[in-house]
């Protein structure tokens, strides 16, 4: 009997392996380099007169890359930063971005990556659990760090400006952000210094080699991970390091079948502070010589497909909700896909209906791939070589093993829902100064439990079905919000929908849609019939609210914690 299939339903040791590409390995080969650093001095000598990052129409060669961020180490160094040293990065998409965060990694400083959008409360909190000393910030949110700054260990700030890197016309998009759309309000740093400023301080400065090891702390990347409380996952390089191995095989797949580029161009609309995009975008990008296109402001998506119209696009990654709304833009629909490779979705479920257009309108499916900040985040991915959308998360990647637990921590059978727990290099090495929390989470067999409720199938698919604190209960049945949300979803009146739970005194809880419409005559009425040919009676949503949008996080995410308020 073949060794892969001869498992027991109740624990399916690799039985994903059947269903791997061929030319993928079980596991990831020793990895070539000892840091991010080493890695990222590698390819701008390997790929030095290429591009790697454009922003707003200026672009920096891997070569250019390499020089800007060697100032910034060597300035961290002359200010007396130590190896070990957290420093904050508070930045949009920008060109500053990858020169300051690879700058800060080659001399074996810590990466504290920071939402802009936060409040001057949950940058303190996070400033001072991460024992940050220094933090770059963009002026537009200066006056955040001004009100959260005095109860910091914060010793040094820098401001960036959004023309910094954009030379003559700098100038020009510095006066528009600050005087005519008027997007920086009032602050008062006086120890602050500017970013051109901290580039010439470090020109004049040597950086100093430092060794790093593929155990020290590369980022530490908060997250409301599965228990509530933000909390500063540990990722080393090594974590790093092995899921862009990881990814790097899988992705090497897809050109079996397809003609690789000369250089791949990536679109970087998800932001570069959040786990997904710095992964696949930036730490990708740079091992493959690639090309990232940065995009600031994706909310704004008339400027947003304004970009899009300038460049071949090979690989896309995204979440559903971005996808909706650039299918929802005339001028979207008339760009040239021909040249899209691979469309990634991830952060939150890809609903059925967005996939289906978007495949219709593109060419190229979107492929769902699933992860964590607790996983670096990559944990699993579906073939690259499918070509209609799945609703799986797809197989666990190389070097990955993924076990579906009960609450008693037993593998339950095949086809049963449990809680999705994940084992592999690129799971965080625990929570920072969370000893507790750390152990809530990782299993006494080194697995990492997700807090995501979900199913393997025979073929070794994983499916969520949603997080186990999202899960209604109806008189004592399971009501996963992802199953009721893509049913209303293919009702061609919904733009956007998210379903909660909300106390009922008949059946515990009851099902609460939220919808933007998309047809302005859609009526309760006609959700209700569209629910109860689509769902069984008590997962039919007892109460709809009509709004026009639906809260997000930073990358787009759908919050239904707000909802539930």
């Amino acid at each position: 009997m073949n060794e892969v299939t001869a498992r027991t339903d109740a624990n399916p040791e690799k039985i994903w392996l059947a269903s791997y590409p061929p030319t993928v390995p079980a596991e990831i080969p020793p990895l070539q380099h000892h840091s991010l650093g080493e890695l990222f001095e590698d390819s701008c000598a390997r790929y030095a007169d290429r591009l790697a990052f454009s922003s707003m129409g200026k672009s920096l060669t891997f070569r250019q890359l390499e020089a800007e961020s060697r100032k910034i180490a060597a300035w961290l160094q002359a200010q007396g930063f130590a190896k070990g040293d957290r420093i904050a990065v508070m930045l949009p998409n920008i060109l500053q971005n990858p020169v300051i965060v690879y700058g800060i990694l080659r001399v074996g400083l810590v990466v504290v990556n920071v939402n802009p959008l936060y409040t001057p409360r949950e940058l303190e909190y996070q400033l001072k659990d991460s024992g940050a000393k220094a933090i770059f910030v963009l002026e537009n949110f200066a006056r955040t760090v001004e009100q959260a700054l005095p109860n910091t260990g914060i010793r040094h700030v820098v401001v960036a400006t959004m023309g910094d890197m954009l030379g003559l016309k700098g100038h020009i998009v510095n006066l528009v952000v600050r005087r005519v759309k008027k997007l920086v309000p009032a602050w008062s740093l006086p120890a602050a210094k500017n970013f051109k400023q901290v580039i010439a301080e470090g020109a004049r400065s040597a950086m100093s080699p430092v060794e790093v090891s593929a155990e020290d702390i590369a980022f530490l990347q908060y997250t409301g991970g599965t228990t509530g409380v933000s909390k500063g996952a540990i990722l080393t390089h090594s974590n790093l390091l092995a899921n862009k191995e990881q990814m790097a095989m899988w992705l090497e797949t897809a050109f079996l079948s397809k003609p690789r580029p000369d250089q791949l161009q990536f679109l970087c609309a998800l932001p570069l502070y959040h786990i997904f995009a710095l992964t696949v975008n930036s730490l990708m990008g740079v091992a493959t010589g690639s090309h990232n296109i940065l995009i600031a402001n994706p909310r704004d998506i008339p400027a947003f497909v304004k970009e899009l119209q300038k460049y071949r696009i090979h690989i896309f990654p995204g979440l559903n909700t971005l996808f909706n709304a650039l299918m929802n833009n005339q001028d979207f629909q008339k760009l040239d896909f021909s040249a899209l490779l691979l469309v990634f979705g991830g952060g939150m479920s890809v609903q059925r209906p967005v996939a289906e257009r978007w495949l219709k309108m593109t060419g190229c499916p979107i492929t769902e791939g699933y992860g964590l900040s607790e996983t670096s985040p990559v944990a699993t991915a579906n073939r690259l070589d499918t070509k209609e959308f799945t609703g799986m998360i797809g197989l666990p990647i190389s070097s990955t093993e993924v076990s579906i637990r009960d609450d008693d921590g037993r593998d339950v059978e095949l086809g049963d829902v449990g809680e999705i727990c994940i084992r592999g290099p690129q799971v965080m090495a625990g929570y920072w100064n969370r000893p507790d929390e750390t152990a809530k989470v990782m299993t006494p067999d080194g697995y990492f439990r997700t807090g995501d409720m979900g199913y393997m199938d025979r073929q070794g698919y994983t499916k969520i079905v949603d997080r186990k604190k999202d899960m209604i209960l109806v008189s004592g049945f399971n009501v996963y919000p992802n199953e009721v949300e893509e049913v209303v979803a293919t009702h061609p009146g919904v733009l956007e929908c998210a379903a909660i739970g909300v106390p009922d005194e008949h059946s515990g809880e009851a099902v609460k849609l939220f919808v933007v419409k998309k047809d302005p005559n859609l009526t309760e009425a006609d959700l209700k019939a569209h629910c109860a040919a689509n769902l069984t009676n008590y997962k039919r949503p007892r109460f709809i609210e009509f709004r026009t949008e639906l809260p997000k996080s930073n990358v787009g995410k759908i919050l239904r914690r707000e909802l539930r308020g």
